[in-house]
């Protein structure tokens, strides 16, 4: 494995929008494995699916040598926090998580796509840089 792919994966662990993601797809897992089974089978699957890609995407992103590769996945990355919002939604409407839960979700969610998008644009930077 070698030096470098342990300096890789500690940078990654220091970037607070792939932290913010990981936790956010810890709670969501922890929450979800409370609802009944019907509940879990539908939407606690697909909302699981889509806040796991969120830190997976961004990770993934880190792993790319190519901008353009790194920038696709920072996108599939941005694309799954919508996928979540829309899932999020789906729960709350359906009596799924409380109001609370909710309103806590949604502004963590909305700073993960400020960060995303702030990361990508210093990404974008950095390569016009080069």
């Amino acid at each position: 494995m070698g030096y470098w792919v342990i300096r890789v994966f500690r940078e990654l662990k220091d970037l607070e929008v792939y932290n913010m993601g990981s936790e956010l797809a810890d709670r969501f897992w922890s929450e979800i494995g409370k609802w009944d089974y019907f509940a879990k089978d539908t939407v606690g699957k697909q909302l699981i699916r889509a806040v796991d890609s969120i830190g997976a995407n961004i990770a993934e992103s880190y792993g790319r040598y190519h901008y353009k590769d790194r920038f696709n996945f920072l996108y599939y990355a941005r694309g799954s926090v919508y996928e979540t919002k829309f899932w999020l939604d789906r729960a709350k409407n359906r009596n799924l998580i409380d109001t609370g839960e909710y309103a806590y979700t949604v502004e963590m969610i909305d700073q993960i796509l400020l960060k995303i998008n702030a990361y990508i644009k210093s990404q974008r930077k950095y390569a016009t840089s080069q």
